[in-house]
């Protein structure tokens, strides 16, 4: 086994992760996250996550629909 040398510690003095906790964020990172950033013009329209949900859902109900009525 060769000799390993520890990396040169390259931390700022005035970083203190003393009170830090590991792993905080792991479980929501496994789970994914779906981030889309909007548009100013759209977001101005959108006061929070739920009223876009709310508007996609209704999108999309609107698409399946008209998905299922064929114009010949």
């Amino acid at each position: 086994m060769a000799n390993r040398k520890d990396p040169p510690d390259n931390m700022q003095p005035e970083y203190d992760f003393s009170s830090g906790v590991r792993g905080k964020y792991a479980a929501s990172y496994r789970e994914g996250t779906n981030v889309v950033v909007l548009d100013p013009d759209v977001a101005a329209i959108f006061p929070d996550s739920e009223s876009v949900n709310d508007a996609l859902r209704t999108l999309a109900k609107v698409a399946k629909s008209a998905a299922g009525k064929k114009v010949a």
